[in-house]
């Protein structure tokens, strides 16, 4: 087996601060939507609250299984630096494979809220929880296509300068996406069902 050496891209490429720019006005997107929430926990319009919608075991396993697929994703970037391509390709399958699980759990969470009739129609609290979880859940969605583009550019063209870049990229956005869900799982899961 033989093993390539990627190649760094150069220091002054502008495309890292760009994201890191991207990265912070998502942060700020995302604390938008906290506060919304923070404001619309209590407004339940005489349904049910947080304490009685919300399962812990459920989310305590999304949020371990999303948690792997972060360590699995800096397993797949200190392999691109090793530059084996294959160990890349294996742990960026390892963490799309783990972002799936975390994102079907996620739908089949939000698919029994609604047949239960606690959809995002119901009350104030509902939308500010399908909005800040489904936007997440979104972001999920957006990393799992880049993840699987990417592994595709890798097969074919190796861990070009530019690939390494890339995946730089979509390590730094996997990261921030399991930080949020730490706030997420804190402020609306843990909080709530302790309320």
């Amino acid at each position: 087996m033989s093993v390539v050496r990627a190649v760094a891209p150069p220091d002054n490429d502008k495309t890292l601060f760009g994201f890191w720019v991207y990265l912070m006005t998502d942060c700020v997107f995302f604390a938008s939507l906290f506060a919304t929430y923070a404001v619309l926990h209590t407004s339940t319009f005489g349904g049910p609250g947080s304490a009685q919608l919300f399962d812990l075991p459920p989310v305590l396993a999304e949020t371990f299984i999303l948690l792997t697929s972060s360590f699995t994703a800096g397993l797949a970037m200190l392999a691109a630096h090793r530059g084996n391509k294959h160990q890349v390709l294996g742990w960026l399958m390892v963490t799309f494979v783990l972002g799936a699980a975390f994102l079907g759990l996620e739908l089949k969470e939000f698919h029994h809220l609604a047949t239960t009739g606690n959809s995002w129609r119901r009350s104030g609290f509902l939308s500010a929880f399908f909005t800040l979880v489904g936007t997440h859940g979104l972001h999920i969605s957006v990393g799992l296509v880049w993840m699987g583009v990417l592994m595709t550019k890798v097969w074919r063209s190796g861990l070009t300068a530019v690939n390494l870049k890339r995946l730089t990229l979509v390590s730094l956005f996997w990261h921030f996406l399991d930080i949020i869900w730490i706030f997420i799982f804190t402020m609306v899961y843990l909080m709530g069902s302790l309320s």
